[in-house]
């Protein structure tokens, strides 16, 4: 499927043999205020991996995050707030059903997101390693 705004492609899922592709734009054009990702290290750093399983599946172990815990590193990443429940409020905006009343709302995490924080975070890392890499031969030398 093809996803526009105002006439504009900005997204598509297609597929491919036995392969599906999920393209979100980025195109340069649609785009403005871009600065570099100065502090991927810090915030990468702050984001806690962990192993696990799903409640339903505990013959499956996992790695991921919480989305409430990344929720303040890559807000982008996340959808929905932590402990959410379905309240008569969004009942009312006919987003659920009243059977639904008081029940999770579940926060989801677009791992996609994490892509250009933990390409920041390397970079600099190998800027780093670069940078010792020069020192220990500086001294090896001398």
């Amino acid at each position: 499927g093809f996803f526009a705004g105002d006439g504009t492609l900005i997204g598509s899922i297609g597929k491919s043999g036995s392969s599906v592709s999920y393209d979100t734009s980025s195109d340069y054009r649609l785009k403005e205020n871009a600065v570099s990702i100065s502090d991927g290290i810090t915030r990468l750093k702050s984001l806690k991996p962990y192993k696990f399983n799903f409640i339903d599946d505990s013959s499956t172990t996992l790695d991921g995050f919480f989305a409430h815990e990344v929720s303040s590193i890559v807000p982008e990443a996340v959808t929905g707030d932590k402990d959410g429940i379905i309240t008569q409020e969004y009942i009312d905006a006919g987003k659920e059903l009243q059977a639904h009343l008081g029940k999770p709302i579940i926060q989801s995490l677009d791992h996609s997101k994490l892509v250009p924080l933990l390409t920041a975070a390397l970079q600099e890392a190998i800027t780093k390693i670069e940078t010792l890499e020069t020192k220990v031969a500086a001294l090896e030398g001398g």
